[in-house]
Formats: C-alpha cells, sequence, structure tokens
C-alpha cells in the first residue's frame, strides 16, 4: 500500500506543471508533546482536538514518528541540519550558550537558510533552540504574532516555523469546561499509579487542548489570508511529554514517540491517509526540500518521505548526552518491535539528579523508594542498577518495562540489534570526546538548573579533606566537607560508586540508590577507592553495612598493606562488619584503601555504606 501510494504521489507531482508555484511550507513546531490526540485514537481527546484531527483528515497521519533525542536542543538542532547531532556536535544540550560556540562543518547550512537561497522567505516565530552557533539572517521576515500572516501573501513561496508551548502551556488558563478530570485518566503503566500522576495526565491532555484552539487560530488566518490552498502544514513536536520522568530526557517510548501530522494541497499530499512506517523526524528536513524541488545536500541523514525511491527504514537511531547539569551517554536503536538501549556510564542510575529534582512528582518517586512502596517494577527503572544493554519489545511493551537483554530466547535480536547500532556509529559520535573543563563548569556550577554531581566535575574541583570527594560535591549531597572523615553512602545516583571501582569483577559494582553489588567471579573480589589524603589513626576501624549470600571473610588494605581482617556470616539482612586497622603507633598517611573479599564464586555481596572511625 505504501509503496503504491508513493509510485501515485510522484506520478501526481510529476504530471504538474513546470509553472506551478512553489509551495509554501509552514511547521509548527510543539513542544514537549506526546500523540495523547484524537486522531490517534486517544480515548481521552478523542473529538476534544477537531483542529489537530483536521489536519490528520485534510492530510497524512505518521503513526511511528520518532525525534532524534529526547530534549529539545538536541532535537531541533538535528531537524533544522537534517542531520543526528553526534555527527556535528550539537548532542550536548545547551550548547553554544557561552564564549565557546559549535561552528557547524564546512558547507553545512540550516534548512532555512538552503530555502531562503532558493528564493524562499523564511521566518520564525518563538522557540529555536540550536546548539551551534548560527546568524538570525538564516531567517529575513519576521511575524508579530502567531496569525500575523497580512504580508506573506506577496512574499511566497515562504518557509515558516511557528513554535507553540506544547506539554509546556500554563492550563491554568483553559477553561474549566474544556478541563480534564483527573479521575477519568489512565496512569501510564511505568509510573505509580498515584493521584498525583493522575493530575499530571489530565494536565497534558489540557495542554494539548490549548494547542488545538491555538492551531486553529494559525488555520483560520491561512484562510483568511488566501494562504492555504498552496501551503503545506506540518505538525510535530520536539519530543515526549515534561512532566513525566520517563518520557523528556529518556530514550523511551515515551520520551522520543512524537506526533507528525502532513496537510496541504492533494498534488503533495492524500486526504484521510495513515502511514505506519517508522519515521525519523530527521526524514522531515529532506521533505520540506523535496517539496521546494531542491536536491537533498550530501550530509542529511533523512530521506524525502515521498521521494519516487523511497525506502521504509529499517531502523532509527536515537541519543541521550549531557542534559542540563547532568551527564550521561546513552545510544538507542528502534526497529519495527524492539527498542535496544546502549548505556555507557554505568557508575549512576537511570534517573539521574537532573533539573527536575525539586518537583512533587519527582519527590515523590524517592519518597515512595525510601519508604520501600515503589513496586519492584518501578524500583528498578528509576532506581536499580544500570545495566549496559536493555532490549524491550515495544509492539507488546511499550511501556518498557519487561527487559529481555538477559533473556536466552532473545540472544539473536540482541546481536542483531547490537549490529545495527554499531552501523548507526559507523557513520560518526562526537558523544565519544569529552567536554572541556569550561563547558562543564557552565553547565555545572550553580546553573538555574542545578549543580553538577556526576564524577566527570570531580577532576577539576576542589577536595579539601582529602575523602576522595570534593567540597562542592559532599555540600551538594548533604555531607560535611571539611570532617576529614572517612565515609561513602552511596546515595547520589548521579555517582553511584563515589569513585570506588575494581579490577577483578565482572559485574557492575554500582548497585540500585544506596548501594554498591557484585557478585565473586572467582573465590576473590576486591574493590578499591584512590585519590585519598587522610591521616589516620592507629586506633581506627571500618566498619561497613553489609549482606552476602555466603559467609565471607573480608581484608582492608591500606597503600597495599593488609592492615585488618574479619569474617561475616551469610544472611539477606544489612550488617555492621567490623574491620579494627592494626598499623604502626604512629599516624599514617591513607592514600588508596581496598577491600578483599574471600568466599565462595559467585556470593552476591552488597554494601550499604564503608566508614573509618
Amino acid at each position: 500500500m505504501l509503496k503504491i501510494f508513493i509510485l501515485l504521489t510522484s506520478l501526481t507531482l510529476l504530471s504538474s506543471s513546470k509553472a506551478d508555484p512553489s509551495p509554501n511550507i509552514l511547521w509548527i513546531f510543539a513542544e514537549d508533546t506526546s500523540p495523547w490526540l484524537g486522531c490517534y485514537n486517544d480515548p481521552i481527546n478523542l473529538e476534544h482536538t477537531p483542529n489537530i484531527d483536521s489536519l490528520a483528515n485534510s492530510g497524512i497521519l505518521f503513526k511511528r514518528a520518532f525525534a532524534p533525542s529526547p530534549v529539545c536542543s538536541t532535537s531541533r538542532s538535528a531537524i533544522i541540519i537534517g542531520q543526528s547531532a553526534i555527527r556535528f556536535g550539537a548532542h550536548n544540550h545547551r550548547s553554544s550558550r557561552t564564549k565557546n560556540k559549535i561552528q557547524l562543518p564546512k558547507d553545512y547550512k540550516t534548512i532555512p537558510q538552503i530555502l531562503q537561497e532558493a528564493g524562499y522567505t523564511t521566518f520564525n516565530y518563538g522557540k529555536k533552540d540550536y546548539n551551534f552557533h548560527w546568524s538570525s539572517s538564516i531567517y529575513n521576515h519576521k511575524l508579530k504574532n502567531y496569525t500575523d500572516f497580512s504580508k506573506l501573501k506577496e512574499m511566497q513561496p515562504f518557509f515558516g516555523q511557528i513554535q507553540i508551548k506544547g506539554g509546556k502551556n500554563n492550563t491554568s488558563k483553559l477553561p474549566l469546561n474544556k478541563k480534564v478530570s483527573p479521575d477519568t485518566v489512565n496512569v501510564p503503566l511505568d509510573y505509580p499509579n498515584h493521584e498525583l500522576y493522575k493530575k499530571l495526565v489530565a494536565q497534558h491532555y489540557d495542554a494539548i487542548r490549548m494547542d488545538d484552539d491555538l492551531i486553529g487560530d494559525i488555520l483560520n488566518a491561512l484562510k483568511t489570508y488566501e494562504l492555504d490552498k498552496n501551503t503545506l502544514v506540518v505538525y510535530f513536536s520536539d519530543h515526549g511529554a515534561n512532566n513525566f520522568v520517563r518520557h523528556k530526557q529518556m530514550l523511551s517510548e515515551g520520551g522520543l514517540h512524537v506526533p507528525l501530522i502532513i496537510s496541504g494541497p492533494e498534488k503533495y499530499i492524500p486526504k484521510k491517509t495513515t502511514r505506519d512506517d517508522l519515521v525519523n523526524l530527521i526524514d522531515l528536513s529532506a521533505t520540506t526540500l523535496g517539496w521546494a524541488g531542491i536536491k537533498i545536500p550530501s550530509w542529511f541523514e533523512g530521506q524525502d518521505l515521498f521521494a519516487k525511491n523511497f525506502k521504509e527504514r529499517r531502523y532509527i537511531g536515537g541519543h541521550k548526552d549531557r542534559m542540563d547539569h547532568t551527564i550521561d551517554r546513552v545510544r538507542t536503536i528502534r526497529t519495527d518491535e524492539f527498542r535496544y538501549i546502549k548505556n555507557y556510564k554505568l557508575d549512576r542510575i537511570l534517573l539521574q539528579p537532573q533539573y527536575r529534582d525539586k518537583k512533587d512528582y519527582t519527590k515523590l518517586l524517592y519518597k515512595l523508594y525510601e519508604e520501600e512502596a515503589l513496586s519492584d517494577t518501578h524500583r528498578i527503572i528509576y532506581f536499580g542498577e544500570r545495566k549496559d544493554e536493555e532490549l524491550y519489545n515495544v509492539k507488546v511493551d511499550p511501556f518498557m518495562l519487561n527487559d529481555l537483554s538477559c533473556d536466552p530466547n532473545f540472544n539473536k535480536i540482541l546481536k542483531q540489534h547490537r549490529k545495527l547500532l554499531d552501523e548507526w556509529l559507523s557513520h560518526g559520535d562526537c558523544g565519544m570526546e569529552l567536554e572541556s573543563i569550561y563547558e562543564l563548569q557552565v553547565n555545572g556550577e550553580d546553573a538555574k538548573w542545578g549543580i553538577g554531581v556526576n564524577v566527570e566535575y570531580e577532576k577539576y574541583r576542589i577536595d579539601s579533606d582529602g575523602d576522595g570527594l570534593s567540597d562542592k560535591w559532599e555540600i551538594v549531597n548533604n555531607r560535611d566537607p571539611k570532617d576529614s572523615l572517612l565515609y561513602f553512602e552511596f546515595d547520589c545516583g548521579g555517582w553511584q560508586t563515589e569513585g570506588w571501582y575494581s579490577n577483578n569483577l565482572s559485574s557492575n559494582i554500582a548497585g540500585p540508590l544506596g548501594y554498591l553489588d557484585f557478585k565473586l567471579d572467582d573465590k576473590f573480589g576486591l574493590i578499591q577507592k584512590n585519590g585519598l589524603n587522610l591521616k589516620i589513626n592507629p586506633n581506627s576501624s571500618i566498619k561497613l553495612k553489609i549482606s552476602s549470600s555466603e559467609d565471607l571473610e573480608i581484608m582492608a588494605i591500606i597503600n597495599n598493606t593488609i592492615v585488618g581482617k574479619n569474617k561475616i556470616e551469610s544472611s539477606k539482612e544489612l550488617k555492621i562488619a567490623e574491620l579494627p586497622i592494626n598499623i604502626s603507633d604512629r599516624a599514617e598517611n591513607l592514600n588508596t584503601l581496598s577491600l578483599q573479599f574471600k568466599g565462595n564464586k559467585g556470593a552476591f555481596i552488597r554494601i550499604d555504606s564503608i566508614r573509618m572511625h
């Protein structure tokens, strides 16, 4: 059906007169919006998004469109260039806001630049948010408001972007008779079924309804100024809903699945059509140039969705890197049925400290975790140990609750997706490179969105008391930066290990929030903390709050010398194990502390805290 449709579209275009004017192209670009729309068969908004639904009825609805990244600036940077942001260095959120401007590669141009050079009027009303250096001259017309089309009739063809608030709308302005009652909604299964989340769900529906009214104004303005007959209208969003911590900023279906609807003259767009193929919003860039009759540049990763040589995608790649002060590196591949995720930074939990930590809905998750009131599934997907790979059958598990990466029945599919990721990354990934100290300082030091707590920030910060934790990090995590105490609680989700590591354990030692945990590969296993500079007292002792599935012997090693031993019995419950330190009568300087565990192969060990007294 899709191939026949493309062929018919191509023939229609070929039969058009060469004298036909170039079409106007209008992007209605929503922020933070999930496809909870009537035309997407959402039961809550069915018949409550009439203007957006009218676009779908007069054009094409894309059922499986995905953003290239789950945060605004990286997604928008990719779409306006036509290439994934990891290829040209715009992959970190809020880049180029400083004196260090990211320059586009030679010959790269933005979509409005290319169209302007081809004779188009270009404008943008509202948000821009590009992670690279650009000139305002890429837009050569300004709108006074989002329906100010009075001059455009004489300035055709035009390419315009109208930015709308989407999930960020202030829904207090929505009339009561249009508001959604929290009692009528279902909370997505990857969130607790709590009253607070019901209110968030209802609010997102309200936000979409507000946008629908605004879109109605835009469509009416096009008709008023007789621009509708030759204008292609594209409605889409930069990523998923903003108030859901597993949507925005996450490489999940909720974070990346977005609405995409295209409407316009029938010679370009057929009416009442749906497409189910995988679409990357980067394809919109190529499609836009295709409508204008412009050759697709060599750097474009997308393809014209209506080209006669169009081929359905086998997969879509996506990325997550630094977002505000939260540093990460995650890559994903979405195929027809599966989403594969590759995590590169395993010393931090899935729900890292971030800009929404002061929001009620984030505080609630932490509260429920501390009270052990979360379900096992919710505990794992938010506060659990981060694995290097995840695999979900999103066709049957759209909320990504059942990770199949360790299921031997899916080994073949897992390997296939690894290869697809390697194929996608083979074209370049600037995320392999570290940001400069200057950029880290700008984004992670007392910024309005928060203070960085990842290990990357530690390389330039001061550690006054020599415990291997910087003063700034300790203050943020409610520690005393001048107590000269060796004290590790593993309760910072942005740096779960607090600098402890192992060279002879294959398992990730960063456990769920609040713990280290690991299995012994053999009879021995060792964890170590370097970068210490403490004076220790001969009468000191090391106390571990620990549990083990097997009996253990524990050795304390300071500066490569064994200074203490103790044995503990197997227990599921956390217990205190004390290791008195036997050193010379004079105080010794502590630089490296190691803990060696002797037990049976496969013994599972969990550590809640490590203290030296």
